[in-house]
């Protein structure tokens, strides 16, 4: 994340996304497919790491390898140009200064985590009265003779993270084409150069 001053000089903070140059690999219609999408394709790959099915894929757009495949319904670019097989989207072609967007991205994966950390648990709080080791600990569970059992989806401690996670309503501040990036306000899921899908 960086940070951007407005011109009221409040600090915002910011993430810079490289949105792009996305290539149009497929263009499904209702006749073909079903439905209607539009799927776009981003990132070089090496041929020896595409199988021939995907190579074949790629070559019908007239185009290389790519790393990343991504479908969208509703697809509409800010112009009212067709899409055609094989196009290169810019950046500055699909989002305008103003917009609002919304990231869809894997979260970073935590790890096995315990209830204060994963479910936001206080605690025993208390250091006194022969604590000694439990002032982390998840405390009673509720089962007793009934129902002799734990019930499904108790907040317990296990794995933590790596989750589909959608943000909604980040503001774009600022687009530049010339290295196909995008300024979004706030934060979005994922590590460092993750892949995260944008979405008006």
């Amino acid at each position: 994340m960086t940070s951007l001053f407005d011109e009221n000089g409040r600090n915002i903070p910011c993430t810079v996304i490289e949105a792009g140059p996305c290539v149009v690999t497929q263009i499904k219609t209702k006749e073909t497919d079903g439905y209607e999408a539009v799927q776009l394709s981003w990132g070089e790959r090496k041929d020896k790491h595409t199988t021939k099915a995907m190579k074949g894929h790629f070559q019908k757009a007239k185009t290389s390898p790519k790393l990343k495949l991504a479908e969208f319904r509703d697809f509409q670019l800010n112009s009212e140009e067709e899409l055609t097989l094989g196009q290169t989207l810019e950046v500055s072609s699909l989002f305008e200064e103003g917009d609002y967007v919304e990231a869809i991205g894997t979260s970073k994966g935590k790890g096995f985590q315990g209830v204060v950390r994963r479910h936001n648990f206080a605690g025993v709080g208390d250091a006194t009265h022969g604590q000694h080791n439990r002032m982390r600990a998840p405390g009673s569970i509720g089962a007793a003779s009934y129902p002799s059992r734990v019930f499904k989806g108790m907040k317990m401690a296990g794995r933590m993270g790596g989750d589909r996670v959608q943000v909604f309503n980040l503001r774009v501040l600022k687009i530049m084409p010339e290295e196909n990036l995008i300024v979004v306000s706030g934060a979005i899921p994922g590590a460092k150069n993750s892949t995260v899908i944008l979405e008006k």
